[in-house]
């Protein structure tokens, strides 16, 4: 019998302090036999890269037990502010995003990184981690990977938190967030009512076993998690998924015109995925290769002290494959 999202909700969210015995953890971890990778996209985050990285090298010293997190990935935009030295210089593995997979052409943003980074993740278990966060705290870390470890059904787990919002001196305290509640809830909402127990279904903080990430598609850009929380629920179902209140998490903040844009992904990865549902009506010839549609142009009206524009940007999908079909392995 599927499971909907108010019972999951209930036996399926976790506390971070639940998980906060590090020794026990580390314990668990070594009699499953698992390994795990910590992959930091990066893009420009010189300010806050090497922090996270100290802070997750500080957990597995914690733990007295043996390491939490067996290696350090961080996959950088090839940053102009001096991203990969600092992450190098904390003890991370860096890799160009555009060097990985490179027969693939050029990276794709934050997405093809994600996916990119697969290949040279050597985890059993791989864990993703925003890297512009600016009050990391240990929790992030050993949070989400407590009901990985401690659960044996669940096989991914999200990020769940609040998100300030601060503007000049006032903080709104759930003001964050804004692509999430208003385009990517409402969606899930209307066409994958599974998924609406989800907090933070954007959240950037998320693991699951390597095997399943490589079995899945990877779409690029700021579309990924989107795409990711569909196809994982596909395969695994939603009593495999779980969440980690993990507190707060204070990130960039993204202005409002930039915004529209993330909408417009999210919007275009649900589309998407409906389309290969069959959910949704064709607009084309359905025998055109969905190659042809990856390009879109996006239109965006706006008004500017030098007067009204009509700003053009072109936005790329792609969609990776499973890596797993693209490296050929098991």
């Amino acid at each position: 019998m599927p499971v909907d999202a108010v019972e999951w909700f209930k036996h399926r969210s976790y506390d971070y302090r639940q998980f906060s015995d590090l020794g026990s953890l580390a314990r668990r971890k070594r009699e499953l036999g698992l390994t795990v990778s910590a992959v930091l996209p990066c893009r420009n985050v010189a300010d806050t890269v090497g922090g996270i990285v100290d802070v997750i090298h500080a957990v597995n010293e914690q733990t007295g037990e043996g390491v939490l997190v067996d290696q350090i990935l961080a996959v950088d935009a090839d940053s102009a502010d001096g991203t990969a030295e600092v992450a190098a210089s904390r003890g991370a593995e860096v890799y160009s995003e555009n060097e990985l997979m490179s027969n693939h052409g050029g990276a794709h943003g934050k997405g093809d990184a994600m996916w990119r980074s697969l290949s040279v993740a050597r985890g059993d278990l791989v864990m993703y981690i925003d890297a512009d966060t600016r009050d990391f705290k240990p929790q992030l870390v050993y949070g989400i990977l407590g009901p990985i470890l401690e659960v044996p059904e669940v096989r991914f787990v999200k990020a769940a938190y609040r998100r300030p919002f601060k503007s000049h001196e006032t903080v709104e305290q759930d003001g964050g967030g804004r692509v999430t509640e208003l385009s990517t809830k409402p969606l899930f909402n209307l066409f994958y009512p599974e998924l609406t127990g989800f907090v933070q279904p954007l959240a950037g903080e998320f693991v699951a076993d390597k095997d399943l990430f490589s079995s899945i598609p990877f779409l690029t850009g700021y579309a990924v998690e989107t795409g990711i929380m569909i196809d994982v629920l596909k395969m695994i179902g939603l009593d495999a998924m779980a969440q980690v209140d993990l507190g707060t998490r204070q990130n960039r903040h993204q202005p409002l015109r930039d915004l529209s844009r993330m909408s417009y992904s999210v919007l275009r990865a649900v589309a998407r995925r409906l389309r290969q549902e069959g959910r949704l009506n064709q607009t084309r010839d359905p025998s055109l290769p969905d190659s042809l549609f990856q390009f879109s142009n996006y239109l965006h009206a706006v008004a500017t002290p030098e007067g009204l524009q009509l700003q053009e940007y072109v936005e790329e999908l792609v969609e990776r494959p499973p890596i797993k079909e693209v490296l050929r392995v098991g």
